[in-house]
This record gives C-alpha cells, structure tokens and sequence, in this order.
C-alpha cells in the first residue's frame, strides 16, 4: 500500500527516527564513496510550482546517488498549465513513475493530488507546511547536540510555514518549543495535533531564547507574498543578531532553512560565526531526503 509524505504526523516518531537513523548511514556512505542503489530503475517526477534551489537539487542529486532518476517538471511544460485537472494529472503519471514530489502554493493541491495518485506523493512545501525541512533539521541538531531529548527550540521571526511545521515536530518530539513573533504574524496552529503545554507564543525574542539549544529563522517574506515596509518594519525587533544569540545558552546552535537576506532576518556576524550550523543543514537535506526516498520508493 502506497505512503506519502504530506505532513510530518504522516508518520509516526519512531518512524522519524528509522529515517533519521538511516540519514545517518546514508549520509556516511557518502563520505566513504560507498555505492548504494536501491532505487536503480526508479523515477521520481518533480513538479515544481515555486522555485527552488535546495529542494530541487538536493532531490535530483539524492535519486542519482540511490540509482534511480528524476524529472523536473514546471506547469509550463504540462498539461496541468493549461487546465488538465490536478485529478487526471494524477493517475496518468501515476502509470509512468514511481513517487512524484510537489513544491507548490496550496496544501490542497498536494491533497487532491496524492488522493488521486496510486504512488507516494511527498510535500516538497507549501504555504502552509514545510515538513521534509523540519524532518532533515531534527537531523543536523540530533547530530550535533547527540539526542532531541529535553531540548529547547526558539522560533524567531515571521510565524510561516516552517514554524507550523516546527509545531507540529516539537508536539511529536516533546520538544520546548519557544515561537516569538508579533501579534500579527503568528503561527497557524496545526489542527490535526493536540498543542502541547510546551509550545509557546510569544512576542518578546528575548525570553524565547533563554536557555535555547537552537535559535531558528528563516526569511521573513516568503515566495510568493509581497514584501511590504510595515511587515518588515514589525519584524525588525526579531533579527538573529549577536546581542540575541548571546542571551541564549553559551553553545545554542544557530539554524536558517535559507535563502537568507542577510542583514534582514539574520545579520552575516551570526550567519557565518561559531554557533551557525546553516550549511551542515543545508547538506543534511540530502541525507534525509535519501532515507525518505528508500523508505517511500523501494
């Protein structure tokens, strides 16, 4: 029976960690020059409805090195631009392939599309989620702090998908989870999920990251939505900036799921300096995305 991977609660915690075991293994026959092909013969076709860098490549690198192949697929060059119902879309490339993976506007579109295809279907981002971004961030802190056990998360910055999603890890996980953002840019709260006591708004950045083991952002307009003066102007008291990062723990670890406009939500001292893990975690999707791949695919 097919498994997509739609939202992070598609899965249950101890098949998270499976997968963030087997990123650990993946990610070590890579360093080794170990080949490992279980996906030789398979296709992935990738549709892709916002732009990317990370996702794409890191999903078309991840299918080679596992031995299948992937097609990158924009609305221009399908049928789905010129009004083929997301529904036939569906079931016709379900005959052709063997997963597709959407990065799209709406989470409905993802919806309709894996409730119509006879292949896993897995969620690339949406406006409202960003799962497979979290699930590869569980990675790098499990890597570089040793656990996820009673651990502090501080969430600084526009209250967007990634931080749903982070609501939606730190309830599976147990995590503390400290989101600080204004009034206006708050979070959705997931609705599939019971919202823990250990989850937090706030609207003062300071006390979010007291005692933090990780201080997380991400840009503060997303694709897509227009920039305008008031929000960034709002959003100006939630930079990571040194005096932020020093009001935390001594070894927080600083995390930014990029592109980052730096000197805007992140200043380049935090970005390049001692307590930023932003490009491990940025390699660390490739590993992720491997083992969800095997899991998925094989």
């Amino acid at each position: 029976m097919k498994k997509d991977f739609l939202k992070l609660n598609d899965l249950t915690k101890v098949e998270v960690l499976e997968l963030l075991k087997q990123a650990t293994e993946l990610k070590q026959f890579k360093i080794n020059g170990t080949s490992h092909k279980p996906l030789e013969g398979k296709t992935l076709g990738m549709i892709f409805n916002k732009n990317s860098t990370r996702t794409r490549i890191s999903f078309e690198v991840g299918m080679f090195e596992l031995g299948g192949h992937s097609l990158f697929l924009t609305p221009d060059q399908m049928q789905l631009g010129r009004g083929e119902s997301i529904a036939d879309s569906a079931r016709v490339l379900s005959r052709y392939l063997d997963g597709i993976l959407i990065r799209t506007f709406d989470f409905k579109e993802i919806e309709e599309l894996a409730k119509h295809a006879s292949i896993p279907v897995i969620n690339g981002l949406t406006d409202l989620n960003h799962p497979i971004q979290i699930m590869s961030d569980l990675f790098t802190i499990q890597e570089k702090l040793g656990h996820l056990d009673d651990i502090k998360i501080a969430y600084v910055g526009d209250g967007n998908n990634v931080a749903y999603s982070w609501i939606n890890a730190a309830a599976m996980f147990n995590l503390r989870l400290s989101v600080a953002c204004p009034a206006s840019c708050k979070p959705e709260l997931p609705k599939e999920i019971s919202i823990p006591d250990s989850i937090e708004i706030t609207e003062d950045p300071i006390t979010a990251v007291k005692d933090a083991d990780v201080i997380y952002t991400d840009v503060w307009v997303s694709m897509g939505q227009e920039e305008t003066n008031k929000k960034v102007s709002l959003l100006k008291p939630y930079q990571i900036n040194q005096p932020l990062v020093d009001a935390a723990k001594a070894e927080t670890l600083v995390m930014h799921c990029l592109p980052a406009h730096r000197e805007m939500e992140i200043t380049s001292e935090v970005l390049e300096g001692k307590h930023s893990v932003v490009f491990e975690q940025a390699e660390n999707r490739l590993h992720l995305q491997k083992a969800l791949l095997k899991k998925l695919l094989s």
